[in-house]
């Protein structure tokens, strides 16, 4: 048995880890005075790591604050008890790097183009950022709010094809140039016609070759991103319309292909929040304001199953990578993790995990695949970032607020993403960046 040398009352342990740094299998008798900074030079010393690893140690699921004898006070753990320490790499303080102003709220941002940074905005455009803060493209997409943006493929060296959706009942797919040498023009290609209601989301496949929308009527529509060659779905036969019809008419071949969708998803008995694709792109999941998650078959257009909470309205999803959970943020101030496999149509079903939040928690971002499946940000109404380890649920890891110099009504934040080292945040502030945990994306440099 390995063993520390102290005179005070020390404590059975025994590590285990899932990093990439493992210890032989002992036993350690470590004192009780001994906090995460003392734990963690141990784990350094015993792997003779030549360059030093921040660790912070979970026990019994919950991350160590305090001295281990405090936590074995408080737990009721006896002396003689052994203890099982899981040790997992620390996650630095978050550091502010850069805002990029906006006069209107951002709805949505994506940090999943190197270099780049894509936000979309209640003022109807799109707009296109790149890490030194240069505005390299504002592109009018809708009429009205923008709730939702994505990268959908590349279509060509410099042109990115990005789909929107909006409160003006339509979601659209835009060309966008993403070279500032670039002179091809951004425009909007087609126009996707089938919501009687405010869109909420859209989504893509990891081929970018399905969408799925949402909305506030309750359906989910499936979509193809190829653009065809005439209307799918006629113009409305309003006189406004009808007055315009020759000169649109006339200009056919430069406006927008209204397209049709390739089915429509019907369970859902109030607005759908989210819906999002599946990694292998066979299943869909959603969620909505019926307090519901479900799965769909996307390629028969039927729910597969169902998971149904007590009283929760669902307001956005994301999906770790492993594929087997879902995790679902809701109006009664928790983000919930569920198991998608338990799912049952009859019954309420139980959360595996539940993070609790001050304020409403009104977004999710999972960090980019090869990253660790158990961590998630989360953004709430109170203008703060968390992010949360699902092996410690009582509290966050650590956390943030954005924009501090705006009274508490302007802080709300609408949405975040998590690319390696780089989490975006938009919201009623306009946009701010973050460095959260490692990575090199983002130069090191604030406004």
């Amino acid at each position: 048995m390995a063993s520390t040398s102290s005179s005070e009352v020390s404590h059975p342990v025994v590590f285990s880890t899932q990093t990439q740094y493992p210890l032989p299998t002992q036993k350690f008798m470590i004192p009780a005075s001994w906090r995460r900074y003392q734990l963690s030079q141990l784990v350094n010393k015993a792997l003779s790591l030549t360059k030093p690893v921040p660790f912070d140690f979970l026990v019994r699921g919950e991350i160590l604050r305090t001295t281990l004898g405090e936590w074995c006070a408080e737990h009721g753990v006896e002396e003689e008890e052994t203890l099982e320490i899981e040790y997992i790499e620390s996650v630095m303080p978050p550091q502010r790097m850069t805002s990029l102003p906006h006069e209107d709220w951002v709805s949505s941002i994506s940090c999943q183009e190197s270099g780049l940074f894509l936000t979309a905005s209640y003022d109807g455009n799109v707009r296109l950022f790149d890490y030194s803060q240069t505005l390299l493209q504002t592109v009018p997409v809708h009429s009205a709010a923008i709730t939702s943006a994505t990268y959908v493929k590349k279509n060509g060296e410099n042109t990115r094809l990005v789909a929107t959706a909006s409160h003006d009942l339509t979601a659209r797919l835009a060309e966008i140039s993403v070279s500032p040498v670039d002179p091809s023009p951004s425009r909007v290609v087609a126009s996707l016609h089938l919501h009687t209601g405010p869109l909420t989301g859209i989504s893509a496949n990891t081929s970018g070759s399905q969408l799925l929308t949402s909305s506030a009527d309750g359906l989910i529509g499936l979509w193809d991103t190829s653009i065809p060659k005439s209307d799918e779905v006629p113009l409305d036969d309003a006189p406004s319309e009808r007055k315009k019809r020759r000169k649109l008419d006339e200009g056919q071949e430069a406006r927008p292909k209204r397209k049709a969708p390739v089915a429509v998803l019907k369970s859902h008995t109030a607005r759908v929040s989210k819906a999002l694709f599946t990694r292998d792109g066979k299943s869909a999941v959603s969620a909505g304001f019926d307090s519901t998650v479900r799965t769909w078959d996307v390629e028969n257009g039927v729910c597969t199953s169902t998971i149904t909470a007590a009283a929760k309205p669902f307001v956005d999803i994301a999906l770790p990578h492993s594929g087997n959970t879902v995790l679902a943020a809701s109006t009664d101030r928790t983000v919930s993790q569920y198991d998608l496999r338990a799912a049952e149509s009859s019954a309420v079903t139980a959360a595996i995990t539940s993070l609790p939040h001050p304020a409403t928690p009104s977004c999710i971002a999972v960090p980019s695949a090869g990253s660790s499946e158990h961590q998630l940000v989360t953004g709430a109404y109170d203008g703060v970032v968390r992010l949360w380890d699902l092996r410690s649920a009582k509290s966050a890891v650590t956390s943030f607020k954005v924009w501090d110099a705006r009274p508490a009504s302007g802080r709300k934040i609408l949405s975040v993403d998590w690319a390696p080292g780089v989490v975006g945040i938009g919201g009623e502030g306009g946009v701010e960046v973050w460095r959260v945990g490692e990575g090199d994306r983002l130069p090191a440099q604030t406004s």
